[in-house]
């Protein structure tokens, strides 16, 4: 099947780009010397992984159990990352369950109380869990706001029977203030008789300040993968490495400078963060992708020479590629215009 004959709106994977990036962001981790992790948040396909797996990384991230449970049920590899706090004992068993089918399963906390109910799974399970302390560095979501916050939590935990303290994990480790808060925590630690063996770092566009953060033994990325308009704003990627497209129809032309294409917010969604508008057309540059509404996307073509036509088909870049993949049932992987794979993806909506 030519890409031309898929129906839209669709999600298309180029795949050259897909392995490149793939192959880029390995060269770059290994360079540092450090383990790579990937986010499979951004793909939630088992196949992506163990791609990303083949090339060298040393196990997956995952952001919720639900995704690790599509990426157990694949066999995608036996090291993985749970990098959210995981609160009540419903949780805390589908953990332990899991756990009982890889070779490390890994979770983090930034309180006691999860903690807690990670010890106590462990006893109900005759499992030990290892840990490592989520630190806020900067970006003010999760995690231990000081290093003496991380201390309290290190010592909670090493007295905890089932818990087995294996290290720190920041995300995004670009703030000043990464590297002083780390060292001062494992000064801390040391001094406490408490020492670890991984300081986590994470971000895609971190990647290219990795040098500025010595300390970090591992990376965890995601978007990478695809890249996006966020990544292109971040001066992590080109056009040429966004391997996410958005094919979309144009159907309707109501005025010289409106287009509206069928591609709405269930498709590209409404992310922006720190870009304008709502995604980036390939073959319109000048278009802006301007306002979203449920299945319909309306372009300003106010500044291109040439107009889309009702019929034509556009390839949008989504603004925020991993939650695109999260809006759609598959994906295609395209090579020189043909469709060699349909993804299904596997862990979508898996946010429990």
């Amino acid at each position: 099947m030519r890409v031309e004959d898929l129906d839209t709106p669709s999600v298309v994977i180029h795949l050259d780009r897909l392995e490149a990036n793939i192959a880029r962001v390995q060269s770059m981790v290994d360079a540092r010397g450090i383990a790579n992790r990937p986010h499979v948040k951004t793909h939630k396909i088992p196949a992506v992984g163990r791609m990303q797996i083949e090339a060298g990384a040393v196990g997956l991230t995952c952001q919720k159990l639900g995704e690790v449970e599509a990426f157990v049920r694949a066999g995608v590899c036996d090291d993985i990352l749970l990098s959210f706090n995981i609160v009540g004992e419903r949780k805390t068993d589908r953990l332990m369950e899991l756990s009982a089918s890889l070779r490390r399963l890994a979770v983090v906390a930034d309180n006691e109380e999860v903690i807690d109910g990670l010890d106590a799974a462990g006893r109900r399970h005759g499992r030990d869990i290892p840990l490592l302390i989520e630190c806020d560095t900067g970006f003010g979501r999760n995690g231990a706001t000081t290093p003496e916050r991380v201390l309290e939590l290190a010592r909670h935990a090493a007295r905890k029977p089932n818990i087995r303290l294996d290290g720190i994990m920041t995300f995004p480790n670009q703030a000043p203030a990464t590297n002083s808060f780390v060292e001062r925590s494992l000064h801390l630690l040391e001094a406490a008789g408490l020492p670890i063996a991984i300081i986590s770092g994470g971000g895609t566009s971190a990647l290219l300040t990795m040098a500025d953060f010595p300390l970090m033994t591992e990376h965890r990325a995601g978007t990478y993968v695809y890249n996006d308009v966020m990544m292109m704003a971040a001066g992590f990627a080109s056009l040429d490495q966004c391997a996410m497209h958005v094919r979309t129809t144009v159907v309707s032309t109501p005025t010289a400078d409106r287009v509206v294409v069928d591609a709405g917010s269930k498709v590209l969604t409404h992310e922006r963060y720190y870009v304008e508008n709502f995604g980036a057309v390939v073959e319109y540059p000048d278009a802006i992708v301007e306002r979203l509404s449920e299945e319909h996307g309306v372009l300003d073509v106010s500044r291109s020479a040439r107009k889309p036509k009702v019929g034509e088909v556009l390839s949008i870049i989504p603004n925020h590629c991993c939650v695109v993949s999260n809006m759609v049932d598959e994906v295609f992987g395209v090579r020189d215009g043909i469709v060699e794979v349909e993804w299904p993806v596997a862990a979508r909506g898996a946010t429990r």
